[in-house]
């Protein structure tokens, strides 16, 4: 026959279950903190701002964003894998979560210590060259480059940024001999390819399209798989012959050890948003792609990031301070 100190114990379980399971149901009652480890202004800070403006509308709750940029987004990813599985603290995670490995030593193990939601959206990479480069087409473009080895230079952000590590890649795939340049921010970088101090970058469109509007910039092709709906006269660089495709990917994480009935919740809201007409156009004004799908299919993209990065990483040479 079971002691009283035996029933106690289960009776007091089956309370934590019931007190559990009701929490679940009625969430979220108290504001959700939106973690950006990215600074404002960027394009994952317009799309984390509009998702979350629309989370808030659909669950009834504030879902706040808080931006902690810094050490090439590891610090907010850090705060993010630390922070409560309760539902309340999530986060976006961007290419470089699957970059940052073959990298730094981190203080989070991102194969483990964070669990995917959604993968939210796409951010393309445009090609685009100051006016002073003689080209109109990416064959243009090659043919000149290889013509003149080492005098072409281009801009990136960031040592082992998504923008960085696309220009080797591109480098090498194309046959190419530039010289990288690197930056600390994206301003300086543009002002510096409009201004004729660069050749060339492989920049994200949301910074582009205007100085593409403008004519102070000319762009060559994108390497996302598909055109982008902002630039729809722009190429592929696969359609103008170059078997070249890359993006930035953007997701939704949550701590690990989240209920899997909120992370159910969570997809399945945002899913509803990002359908949303009005959402699909404020995004394409930005050059963003929305996302969508479940949870497994983040799951197996960083899965493939994971393994794919470090020999790119390796071949070049990437070295960060």
């Amino acid at each position: 026959m079971p002691s009283i100190k035996q029933i106690a114990s289960v009776a007091a379980l089956l309370l934590l279950a019931v007190g559990q399971s009701l929490a679940q149901q009625s969430y979220p009652n108290k504001p959700i903190r939106f973690l950006l480890p990215y600074p404002p202004g960027g394009s994952t800070d317009i799309f984390s701002r509009i998702v979350s403006q629309k989370l808030s509308e659909s669950l009834g709750q504030q879902v706040l964003v808080e931006n902690r940029p810094g050490g090439n987004s590891i610090i907010g990813t850090d705060a993010l894998a630390k922070a409560a599985p309760d539902g309340y603290s999530i986060g976006l995670v961007a290419t470089t979560y699957a970059i940052n490995p073959s990298l730094f030593k981190l203080p989070y193990d991102p194969a483990k210590d964070l669990i995917p939601i959604i993968q939210a959206g796409f951010s393309s990479l445009v090609l685009v060259v100051h006016p002073s480069v003689p080209v109109k087409t990416l064959k243009e473009f090659l043919t000149y480059a290889k013509a003149n080895p080492g005098k072409l230079n281009y801009g990136t952000v960031g040592s082992g940024s998504i923008t960085h590590l696309a220009s080797e890649l591109f480098e090498d795939v194309a046959g190419i001999d530039t010289v990288n340049i690197p930056y600390k921010g994206t301003a300086p970088m543009v002002t510096d390819l409009i201004g004729g101090q660069l050749h060339y970058a492989l920049d994200t469109p949301v910074t582009s399209i205007p100085h593409l509007k403008s004519g102070k910039l000319r762009g060559i092709a994108v390497a996302s798989a598909k055109r982008s709906s902002a630039m729809p006269d722009i190429p592929t660089m696969v359609e103008a012959g170059l078997p070249f495709e890359i993006s930035a990917w953007l997701g939704i994480m949550a701590p690990a050890g989240t209920p899997k009935e909120i992370v159910s919740k969570l997809n399945a809201e945002i899913n509803k948003i990002l359908l949303l007409p009005e959402v699909r156009e404020r995004l394409a004004a930005s050059a963003l792609e929305p996302g969508g799908g479940d949870p497994e299919q983040l799951a197996a993209v960083i899965k493939a990031d994971l393994a794919r990065w470090p020999a790119i990483v390796k071949k070049a040479n990437v070295k960060v301070e």
